[in-house]
């Protein structure tokens, strides 16, 4: 079965049409502070507009034509890659960063949600540019995609193979039946909680720009920041707490959300995912926080606000720092690299391998045992009590294993282009993992900007793999995907 270009091309277009509508929100912020830069957004916002409303005109007619899920690989693979390459023309244009490869870079960094930036000097660039850069992370967070999904059907396209390919979960949550409510529903969510964010960081003293900025990328669990200190620059406990609390919304399913913002916190409590999110991240803080207490010279409270932060930071792979965690002892080190691996709940804005992943690879890997001592006896993976399949099983273990995989091979390939051994294993862990800092020369208080530029090209594929999960990208390169049977 061919693959339907004409359909591709006229989505993609949509896509890059509301990239270019999402740039000239910018232009407002530029005038406002008069930091020159409104031009190059203008020129940005409105180059992008017209090539994607040409792209999505020209083949209109196919815009009635069945989306099949090749098509939805292709669009949502395809549609990351053009929204970051279209998205680094204000960095571009404006100077802010001249040089192709660290605006791609940078832009993919911002759709992807990692945090990585190659930007030695943030509070040196002009607010409209910082503006977008946090609008960037705001937007992938919870996946341009997914708006697309509640617009498609306006055009007579149905969208749910695109949900599925931009949230391949364990199993994605329906809300309500139709999927397109469910997309709203969660913009819903996403929109509502990002101004009460705002809100709360604007009281507790943070400048309005600042906060609508934090605001943006802490929901995103992105980490931009408009400070070169990141939110250590802000030495206040309440602000700090907000940002700790919000992070952590961002790292839960928002399925969950939903039923807690409507009161059903049963169903909120009975959800084993989220009950082990809460308790790993509680228990690792507090155990690291007698650690930390005895190597910083910091109060107990501020040792556990300390860790508390950088814990959920990376956990939740939002990748803000109010520490140099590399800097307490080895160990630490070591045991923040191993966060990485961790990441927050399926159906949340987080990337990395997410927890319900562990909880399964767990329980199969116990169950395994028992199988051995007892092997005609049926001995089913149970999630929330109940059931799932092998085939989901398969998933996981496929999916860690392959994870893994391109872990050690993009870390030896990293180490290739010239990085000690510390710094290739942190860049290629955070960037896979959608994080932000790492460890070694990618550290909290260091950043992406010598990297050579292979491995930026390199780092920024691993970002968009991390992003969509693996299957999405990798199957592209499946020659099965391209066979016509």
């Amino acid at each position: 079965m061919r693959i339907n270009l004409k359909l591709i091309i006229s989505i993609l277009g949509l896509l890059i049409m509301l990239n270019g509508v999402f740039m000239l929100l910018c232009l407002p912020v530029s005038i406002y502070y008069d930091d020159h830069d409104w031009k190059a957004i203008s020129i940005s916002g409105l180059v992008t507009t017209v090539v994607g409303f040409i792209c999505w005109m020209s083949f209109r007619g196919a815009q009635k034509d069945q989306l099949r899920k090749r098509e939805g690989y292709l669009i949502v693979s395809l549609g990351w890659f053009s929204m970051s390459l279209f998205g680094s023309l204000p960095y571009i244009f404006s100077g802010a960063i001249p040089s192709f490869t660290n605006a791609f870079f940078e832009t993919m960094s911002g759709f992807t949600t990692t945090g990585a930036s190659i930007l030695t000097d943030i509070e040196s660039v002009n607010k409209g540019i910082l503006f977008w850069r946090s609008l960037t992370q705001w937007i992938g967070g919870m996946g341009i995609i997914v708006l697309t999904v509640a617009i498609l059907p306006l055009f007579g396209i149905g969208g749910m193979q695109l949900f599925v390919a931009e949230a391949p979960g364990i199993s994605p949550d329906k809300l309500k039946p139709r999927i397109t409510d469910t997309a709203k529903r969660l913009w819903l969510i996403y929109l509502g909680l990002t101004v009460l964010e705002l809100l709360l960081l604007w009281i507790g003293g943070m400048p309005f720009y600042d906060s609508i900025n934090h605001a943006l990328t802490t929901m995103a669990t992105g980490g931009f920041s408009t400070k070169n200190a990141s939110i250590a620059a802000y030495n206040d406990p309440y602000i700090q707490y907000v940002v700790i609390i919000f992070m952590m919304l961002a790292g839960t399913n928002f399925t969950i959300t939903y039923f807690g913002l409507h009161g059903q916190l049963k169903k909120v409590w009975a959800n084993e995912e989220f009950r082990n999110y809460l308790k790993f991240t509680l228990g690792i803080t507090i155990l690291l926080s007698f650690f930390v207490i005895n190597v910083a010279d910091l109060s107990y409270e501020e040792s556990f606000r300390a860790t508390m932060f950088q814990v959920v930071s990376i956990i939740t792979t939002t990748g803000f720092v109010t520490a140099d965690y590399t800097s307490w002892t080895p160990f630490l080190t070591i045991i923040f690299f191993m966060l990485m691996f961790i990441g927050a709940s399926a159906g949340s804005t987080a990337g990395g391998v997410k927890i319900v992943r562990h909880i399964i690879l767990l329980k199969n890997s116990f169950l395994e045992l028992k199988r051995q001592v007892h092997p005609a006896a049926v001995l089913p993976v149970r999630l929330n009590h109940n059931a799932i399949s092998p085939e989901i099983t398969f998933n996981v273990l496929a999916f860690m294993i392959i994870y893994l995989m391109v872990f050690v091979a993009g870390s030896i390939i990293m180490a290739a282009v010239g990085l000690d051994f510390e710094t290739a294993i942190g860049s290629v862990a955070t960037c896979l993992g959608n994080i932000g800092p790492g460890i070694g020369e990618v550290g909290p208080v260091d950043n992406f900007s010598n990297i050579p530029t292979f491995g930026k090209w390199f780092l920024a594929f691993l970002m968009l793999l991390g992003r969509l999960e693996l299957f999405t990208v990798l199957i592209l390169f499946s020659p099965h995907f391209w066979s016509r049977s």
